[in-house]
């Protein structure tokens, strides 16, 4: 018979609240500093007019394109590392680093060569107005070198978040913010007898930033660490007997998130079509959709971390009323980051120099994103941590695929360019499938079947 967990066994584990907190606090202010990276870039740039602000974002797609890869292959690798830091088998958790950095070359390589062959391919993807076509390609030759710098530091991250190093990647973030916002000071508007750039200083900043963030975590991953001691010499080890377990649990969680990032990229597409202050609009609530899933962020991380390594040291009850509980927490933090959109809505909209047009849309965007966010929170802690830690990723790459592709893009396609709806109901209809997905995932939860073993483990 099964066992009935009473509430206080569900909520009123301390020990795990303690725990997860070391671990989401110092994510959430990674995750808010790099939102302020963000945000900074956004104001400064919308100085100059609707054009390059818009250019900079759908370029930006392009480059979180490569971004939402490397998480699906950092986080696919965590699924691993995190139960193998739990089962204290640190050449298996070596073996599966080494297959995630070569992954992270590989695609780092693809994108390197797509963006220097053909710049202008990828922004008329995403607009066929020339003065953000023409802004677009000059971000994205600037960018070009990121891809490497970003991929290594972004996995080495991860990594270093499942063994509970948190405050070396916040560290890090702290310092390229200043960094970040220093230079883009200086190239965007021409300071210090610097060129004005414009556009382009915006891309030079954060590529300066980017090859900071790459000195510093990479320097402490190879260098310095003292639990994994990964070393550069172990990019050489043998590997070939943990290939096919790296390959059933990591490319899974690959896939949904690179349809994830498409879907995004897609969504990107449709909005570059609808016009120029309508990029504009989504550009002010990016920041903003940002700012209110940090916390989301951080617990997400630390749901996958605890759930790996319970899952790591064999009790699988446990894990269970654990994933009850971040649900819970969830649904609380997506109740609060809707509230304060709601309450924050008008001065952060005022306070960006776009056109009034844009910023009436921007309010009618907020609107749908204040209901929208209670359901994304709950379902990104289920399919982005505890159920994925579980070794569920081929459940979720399903659930991606059909929610995705089959509703989310398909509605907001037929609502943004052939049905002339509102915008409120044009983002809905985007991304009605964090509402589906967070009913899916939470009978998946309830059934226990999201609960895998891994190769050798007991």
């Amino acid at each position: 018979m099964k066992k009935e967990w009473n509430l206080k066994e569900y909520l009123g584990d301390k020990e795990l609240y303690l725990k997860m907190a070391k671990i989401a606090i110092p994510i959430s202010l990674q995750s808010l500093i790099t939102v302020g990276i963000n945000l900074m870039d956004t104001i400064m740039l919308s100085k100059m007019g609707d054009a390059q602000i818009s250019a900079s974002s759908l370029a930006g797609q392009f480059i979180n394109l490569f971004m939402i890869c490397c998480m699906g292959i950092g986080m696919g690798a965590s699924v691993l590392t995190s139960r193998f830091w739990g089962m204290q088998d640190k050449h298996s958790l070596k073996k599966t680093i080494t297959i995630m950095l070569r992954f992270v070359v590989v695609f780092a390589s693809i994108f390197t060569a797509i963006t220097i062959i053909s710049p202008e391919w990828i922004m008329r993807i995403y607009s066929d107005e020339a003065p953000i076509i023409t802004h677009g390609i000059t971000y994205l030759k600037w960018m070009i070198p990121t891809y490497i710098c970003t991929g290594l530091s972004l996995t080495c991250t991860i990594v270093l978040r499942t063994v509970g190093q948190v405050r070396i990647p916040l560290y890090c973030s702290i310092s390229a913010f200043f960094v970040n916002v220093f230079f883009n000071w200086v190239f965007i508007f021409g300071h210090l007898g610097a060129p004005r750039m414009e556009i382009g200083g915006a891309a030079l900043g954060t590529l300066i930033a980017r090859v900071f963030e790459l000195i510093f975590i990479c320097g402490y991953f190879f260098f310095i660490d003292k639990r994994i001691r990964y070393r550069l010499k172990d990019i050489f080890m043998k590997c070939r007997d943990l290939l096919s377990e790296y390959i059933r649990i990591s490319i899974p969680v690959l896939i949904s998130d690179g349809l994830l990032a498409f879907g995004n990229n897609t969504v990107a597409m449709i909005m570059g079509r609808i016009g120029e202050t309508f990029v504009a609009a989504n550009s002010v609530t990016t920041v903003v959709q940002q700012l209110s899933s940090v916390l989301t962020t951080g617990v997400c991380n630390a749901s996958g971390i605890i759930t790996g390594h319970t899952m790591g040291e064999g009790d699988i009850d446990k894990a269970q009323r654990q994933g009850y509980t971040f649900l819970f927490i969830g649904f609380i933090i997506g109740c609060f980051s809707a509230l304060v959109i709601f309450l924050l809505r008008g001065p952060i909209i005022n306070y960006y120099d776009v056109s009034a047009e844009a910023k009436a849309i921007a309010w009618d965007l907020m609107n749908a994103i204040i209901i929208i966010n209670i359901f994304q929170s709950m379902n990104s802690i289920l399919t982005k941590g505890v159920l994925r830690a579980g070794g569920d990723t081929t459940f979720l790459m399903a659930g991606d695929i059909l929610f995705l592709w089959v509703a989310s893009i398909p509605l907001g396609y037929l609502a943004g360019l052939k049905w002339g709806w509102p915008s409120f109901w044009i983002y809905t209809c985007l991304k009605i499938d964090q509402i589906i997905k967070c009913i899916w995932c939470y009978f998946r939860l309830r059934s226990g079947k999201w609960l895998k073993k891994i190769k050798g483990q007991a």
